[in-house]
């Protein structure tokens, strides 16, 4: 063998084996994006336990952790009106293992606490859109102690100064947009009294503090069941399958005032795509099991589903809706 057909033969064997190194390295990053996960995954909620949005989490991440075969455990990051965890969960690693469950509220407090350190995070471009699991909707409810049965009755008692003022879960919520358009729409100005959550608020209209706010229907149903809250309207374009007997505001002449609540479940920016299909995959045959719609229903929340397309655009959609009623209103961080 001469020296020259030797070089040939050991430059030939070298590119093969190069060829079927990389083939390998290519397998085994195969190998590893298929198996995913491979350790516990956190779906952090940026709000206390117990509220309509841990509820949810609590129930997808037990029926997600039986189907991908790794625990998916709940991390209650609250404070700042929901941005601590939002922020969090923003500056994960987008490598799947860091998930964030959140109420459409995400679309609108960057713009209530504009310039605030960790609250600049735009949902639609610096979170990964995974899956809508379901929409809520809102309720104008009164105190039964107020004698008020209708929005009517609601708005010649506002205009007498019999009632001034609602409770919300906080400032710059999905209530609280409601509340600015319901004045808008009914030519009234009552006072927003912000709470930290739902349940501190209707625990102070029960008792007598505050006469009315608006809300989802989980956190006031055992109360209008039991008589001490009357729903006056649903702010939806068409009524509430939980409760039919409610009209729309805009059935009683309210209109422009349509607000609704949304959850959905959303990762870091620029997870793998091939984990997002998986985990909306997995997500959408969730929301159609039996007992998990029993269990949704019973906090008044209707599933959705679908495409991250769709709810990217969801996002991005509401995002720019509350930035020009933020604007529109005036609303800030008190």
């Amino acid at each position: 063998m001469t020296i020259k057909s030797f070089n040939t033969r050991r430059r030939s064997l070298a590119a093969l084996f190069a060829c079927a190194t990389l083939a390998g390295a290519a397998l085994l990053g195969e190998a590893r994006a298929d198996a995913y996960p491979t350790r516990p995954i956190t779906i952090v909620v940026a709000y206390p336990a117990g509220g309509d949005t841990d509820v949810l989490a609590r129930l997808i991440a037990d029926k997600l952790g039986t189907r991908l075969g790794q625990p998916v455990v709940v991390d209650n990051r609250s404070g700042a009106a929901g941005t601590i965890g939002t922020a969090y969960v923003s500056k994960a690693r987008a490598d799947g293992y860091t998930l964030l469950l959140a109420p459409n509220t995400i679309a609108i407090t960057p713009h209530v606490l504009k310039g605030v350190a960790g609250a600049s995070v735009d949902p639609a471009t610096d979170l990964t859109s995974i899956v809508q699991l379901g929409t809520q909707s809102l309720f104008v409810v009164a105190a039964s102690a107020t004698g008020v049965t209708s929005v009517k009755d609601l708005v010649v008692k506002v205009k007498e100064g019999k009632i001034t003022s609602y409770a919300s879960p906080g400032n710059g919520s999905p209530m609280h947009i409601l509340g600015e358009l319901f004045d808008k729409s009914a030519g009234v100005k009552i006072t927003q009294v912000p709470y930290r959550g739902s349940m501190p608020a209707v625990a102070d209209m029960v008792g007598g503090q505050v006469p009315m706010m608006y809300s989802t229907l989980g956190p006031v149903a055992p109360h209008i069941k039991a008589g001490k809250l009357v729903p006056l309207a649903v702010a939806d374009s068409k009524r509430s399958p939980f409760l039919p007997d409610v009209p729309t505001l805009a059935e009683q002449g309210y209109k422009g005032a349509e607000v609704g609540a949304w959850q959905a479940l959303m990762g870091p920016r620029g997870m793998p795509v091939e984990q997002v299909q998986l985990l909306n995959r997995h997500v959408n045959e969730i929301l159609k099991m039996p007992d998990v719609i029993a269990r949704m229903e019973a906090i008044a929340l209707a599933p959705a589903g679908g495409d991250p397309a769709s709810l990217a655009k969801l996002v991005a959609g509401d995002y720019a809706r509350y930035g020009k009623l933020v604007s529109e209103f005036g609303i800030k961080a008190e």
